[in-house]
């Protein structure tokens, strides 16, 4: 294609187009929020990573021209015509333009757990600054032009070009073998050990324990890695593991899906999923108002906040 496709999303001149789900829609595991192409000239272009709010998305930046500053993580990089920004909000960065600078980029920001996942490996393994090759730059073009034409008219539709933007990169990224690091590696052990372990005390410690590295070191790179802290991920496993269990299986009482749940507590277990779901173990029971939330593997919103 040439450059085509990005010459076509230039000629169009600046532009932006948002997306969201009209209220009471299921979240799609990948859907952009914004896309757009911008020619920025002033210092109010100044975005902070820790400013944004503490709904996670992510934003995907390719430079078409000029230049701009990316502070993440204590590290300066100057990001030139050519490269590829890419972070994740909420997170300690923030990305600029100086007095008297010019920046032309075109973005796409998503959300959802399957972007997420994606692209917080392609963080883990290449860092924020990315050198893609041409016809990726093309194909992200193309997924640009499509959301702004028209492609947020259907959530599905919106999804699913969301999706191949992800897909694009991760081609790009990882080819047809996915490397992936030491700590990837270690990060993968401890959500296994989780995974078959949700009955069992599992405190930070232990998960630490479990990975080989420092407490400290440890909670850094999963928080990382999975955009939680450990603490809140493994709350998130266990009230999804507890609403399947309500769900599918009638014969456990309500206190044994706490206990398989790994709430010693029921009492305790009852005032948390109450908090997170808005309702109580039984009448998520009785009513399946929530159903698939257990089906889709789904914690409410209010989880990120515990």
């Amino acid at each position: 294609m040439g450059n085509s496709v990005l010459n076509r999303l230039i000629e169009n001149g600046p532009t932006m187009r948002t997306v969201s789900l009209p209220r009471g829609r299921h979240s799609l595991h990948t859907m952009p929020t914004s896309t757009g192409y911008e020619v920025r000239t002033d210092p109010s272009y100044d975005w902070d990573g820790r400013k944004r709010g503490q709904t996670p998305f992510t934003v995907l930046q390719h430079t078409i021209a000029g230049a701009g500053n990316l502070r993440y993580e204590n590290r300066n990089y100057r990001i030139k015509e050519g490269e590829t920004l890419l972070v994740l909000v909420p997170h300690n960065h923030r990305y600029w333009l100086e007095q008297n600078g010019r920046w032309e980029f075109f973005w796409i920001s998503m959300n959802g757990e399957e972007a997420l996942r994606i692209h917080k490996a392609i963080l883990a393994t290449s860092g924020p600054v990315l050198n893609l090759k041409p016809e990726t730059i093309e194909r992200l073009a193309d997924c640009s032009l499509r959301l702004i034409a028209g492609g947020t008219d259907a959530p599905g539709k919106a999804s699913a070009i969301a999706y191949e933007a992800a897909m694009v990169l991760y081609d790009d990224v990882f080819g047809s073998h996915p490397v992936f690091s030491e700590e990837q590696r270690r990060m993968k052990h401890v959500i296994d050990h989780i995974a078959a372990n949700l009955e069992h005390p599992l405190p930070v410690e232990t998960l630490a324990e479990v990975s080989g590295l420092s407490r400290a070191h440890f909670s850094r790179v999963f928080t990382m890695s999975e955009g939680v802290p450990p603490a809140e991920f493994v709350m998130r496993k266990r009230l999804q593991r507890a609403t399947k269990l309500l769900t599918k299986a009638a014969d456990l009482s309500v206190k044994e899906v706490a206990v398989m749940s790994g709430f010693e507590d029921p009492n305790y277990f009852a005032k948390v999923f109450r908090r997170h779901f808005g309702a109580s173990p039984t009448d998520f029971r009785t009513t399946g108002m929530y159903s698939s939330i257990a089906a889709n593997g789904h914690v409410s919103p209010s989880a990120r906040n515990e």
